[in-house]
């Protein structure tokens, strides 16, 4: 079986094709950042126009790459939820528009089950069960993984997830935009003994996150320290935050991973989402998975940030067992992991 795989929740544009024989075959990635830039963050109907102009070329360019027609499709897979309304509604229309063309069977794919099942891809993946930990720019969450569709849900954010967090602090700081990957940059120029920010909700119990606290420590360190200070001394100390920042942010997932691992009883740990990518996090956790006997897998960076083939795949496990989505197709906006079955 070959399925087309199509991710369109934000602000990137994802298509794939992955093969049940051989698989992943092809996958390209249009990134809407440039667009966003100038109005420092997403906005949602550019987003959703913009998804609508490159989906077709893009898919175009997926079979040419894979060396396929249409023809050679057995089954679509797309992103129902969560994200945007708009920019989920230009890819489900697509997809469901072309599986009436072709003929096969289409399914709607949950975009976090995706990241989840992104390291799947990988030559060494993961086997189940093991505990994920999905930390992206709209959801921060720690689960129990026993197979395809059962899930269950350790611990999450109780607040802003630690990609948005990324993402505000750097606009406070006035960094730039997308500001998670600008403020991890900065953080390497950084002092880390200059500041040490606190490692919320770590001194109690539980395996829930909050970083809205941290993101206004980091705000209010900015407005104390900044007073008087212009060019070279200033952008010092915008690095020294972001490094004090980046480092309770990685200390925090970490601590509550040992915890998740410990209670669990589970020895094998997956990341996945946008802030899987970042590379003190990818350190730390494997520094603290040695420590546990165990083993942390990642998808590669490409597969961190939202994109086709992991649509694709979790699309591909969810076809092969008969699962199917009608004509009649919805954007799911909100739509909980914990939600989904076994195919």
């Amino acid at each position: 079986m070959n399925v087309l795989g199509i991710e369109t929740s934000c602000d990137e544009t994802g298509v794939a094709i992955y093969s049940a024989e051989r698989g992943l075959l092809a996958h390209q990635l249009y990134s809407q950042v440039e667009l966003h830039a100038e109005y420092g963050g997403v906005v949602p109907e550019l987003a959703s126009r913009d998804h609508v102009r490159k989906l077709v070329p893009l898919i175009r360019a997926t079979l040419e790459q894979a060396k396929m027609t249409g023809t050679d499709i057995q089954g679509i897979a797309y992103t129902a939820g969560p994200g945007l309304a708009g920019a989920l509604l230009s890819g489900a229309a697509v997809a469901r528009s072309l599986a009436w063309t072709w003929q096969v069977p289409a399914v709607e794919v949950h975009h976090m089950e995706g990241h989840l099942l992104a390291p799947m891809l990988e030559e060494n993946p993961p086997e189940f069960p093991f505990v994920a930990l999905l930390v992206s720019g709209g959801h921060t969450m720690l689960v129990k993984v026993e197979g395809i569709g059962r899930y269950r849900l350790l611990g999450e954010s109780l607040d802003d997830a630690a990609g948005e967090a990324f993402d505000k602090t750097a606009k406070m700081l006035g960094l730039g935009y997308p500001g998670g990957p600008v403020l991890a940059e900065r953080a390497q120029q950084g002092d880390a003994e200059r500041f040490r920010f606190p490692r919320p909700m770590t001194d109690r119990p539980g395996l829930d996150f909050s970083f809205s606290g941290l993101k206004t420590y980091a705000l209010t360190t900015m407005q104390k320290e900044s007073v008087g200070l212009q060019g070279d001394r200033l952008e010092t100390l915008k690095n020294d935050i972001a490094r004090a920042f980046e480092d309770a942010v990685v200390d925090t997932l970490v601590i509550k991973c040992r915890r998740a691992v410990r209670e669990s009883g589970v020895k094998t740990l997956v990341l996945g989402g946008g802030v899987a990518a970042n590379q003190r996090l990818r350190d730390k956790m494997n520094r603290m998975m040695e420590e546990e006997n165990g083993n942390a897998f990642y998808p590669r960076l490409d597969f961190c940030t939202d994109n086709g083939a992991m649509i694709a795949y979790a699309g591909w496990q969810r076809l092969k067992a008969g699962e199917s989505t009608g004509l009649a197709f919805q954007a799911r906006p909100r739509w909980s992991l914990m939600e989904l079955q076994a195919p």
